[in-house]
């Protein structure tokens, strides 16, 4: 187990001499804590698992160290870092049995068949495998295999790391809730660092401890969900993270003020000297805005539709160009298609070139 930093990390696939630009991963620094669970979150293309690749030493970057409880492992194959590796395709021997599958990476290094025999066996009672040990893993099913995947990249109880590249991609939809829940589980009791790629924000939400949401090559912010989903410090997080995402919206900002298509909202900060020339814009989450029948001094909208997602809904409207959605409180009866918005100003984030403002209190 380990400490990992990140040394002003950058990759490009062209190059060092690369217009910094096109990098695949842009310049980064960090540090993931020993134990820690992470979540590297984003969309295809990123560059989460060009960064994942270079922890594990498959790629070497063009710039920037990687160091491991401050050492420098730049030099250092995968198999020396000591990393653990699991993959979109579940990567077994089908001709062994599960509980062979498992003892493998022990098996090559040379543990004892006692110690291999009871961490075989703590870590299939943890991925409910224990009835299937004896079987051949070419009977099994394709979410049952990366079930062994998983386990055999959690064996080790010396690893520095245990990296996931979007590991329940060929999973059912169906299990994925339950194999997430139980990897939340292993790394409570295994105390492992472990960092997991995916595009799913419910996934890594559900999964880790701390999220780190890339960009275009870019880490744009890191925090705990719960920070990702109220204080969004980049529009781009705002929109990606939510279901819907956040609303974001051209404004004129002065003071405690915001116009947005000609209607005054008031903030809960005060916000002065912001950068001249910068696009300035506002963002609000659609469950801090309401909708309500329509009344003077509310923002006047025209609904589209309304989205009815269970235990809530959402309704999506229009204020001229402007698309916005927002919470549809229960109990709520409107005679036709025009009604208000009720901005919650404690929730509204201000945003100059998609970086949030803080304001002053």
């Amino acid at each position: 187990m380990a400490r990992i930093d990140l040394v002003d990390l950058a990759h490009s696939y062209d190059g060092g001499n690369a217009d910094p630009s096109s990098f695949a991963l842009k310049p980064t620094s960090m540090t993931w804590r020993q134990g820690g669970a992470y979540a590297l979150l984003g969309p295809s293309g990123c560059g989460k698992t060009t960064l994942l690749n270079i922890i594990s030493g498959i790629v070497k970057p063009s710039r920037g160290k990687v160091l491991f409880d401050g050492r420098d492992v730049m030099a250092l194959t995968t198999q020396q870092r000591n990393i653990a590796q699991v993959f979109q395709f579940p990567v077994i021997y089908d001709t062994m049995t599960v509980g062979e599958n498992l003892a493998f990476p022990l098996k090559n290094r040379g543990v004892g068949r006692a110690e291999i025999d009871a961490r075989v066996h703590e870590i299939a009672k943890l991925l409910d495998l224990v009835p299937q040990l004896d079987r051949k893993a070419s009977r099994l099913t394709a979410d049952a295999k990366q079930k062994i995947s998983l386990g055999r990249g959690l064996v080790r109880a010396d690893v520095a790391a245990v990296l996931f590249d979007e590991p329940l991609t060929v999973i059912d939809p169906a299990l994925k809730w339950e194999l997430r829940s139980k990897l939340k589980v292993l790394h409570r009791a295994l105390d492992l660092t472990m960092i997991y790629v995916t595009h799913d924000q419910t996934e890594a939400l559900t999964f880790a401890d701390t999220v780190v949401v890339m960009h275009e090559g870019s880490v744009v912010q890191t925090g705990t969900p719960e920070e990702l989903f109220l204080r969004p410090d980049h529009t781009f997080v705002g929109y990606f993270i939510g279901s819907p995402g956040m609303n974001v919206l051209p404004a004129e900002v002065e003071g405690r003020q915001a116009r947005i298509a000609g209607h005054e909202l008031s903030l809960a900060r005060s916000y002065g000297g912001l950068p001249p020339g910068a696009r300035i814009e506002v963002g609000i989450r659609p469950e801090f805005v309401s909708l309500a029948a329509a009344a003077p001094g509310l923002l006047a909208a025209r609904i589209e539709r309304i989205d009815d997602l269970g235990r809530s809904r959402f309704a999506h409207v229009r204020v001229g160009d402007l698309k916005i959605a927002a919470r549809v409180p229960r109990g709520l009866s409107l005679g036709g298609n025009e009604a208000g918005l009720i901005f919650e100003p404690a929730h509204i984030h201000v945003y100059a070139d998609q970086r949030r403002v803080e304001g002053a209190a």
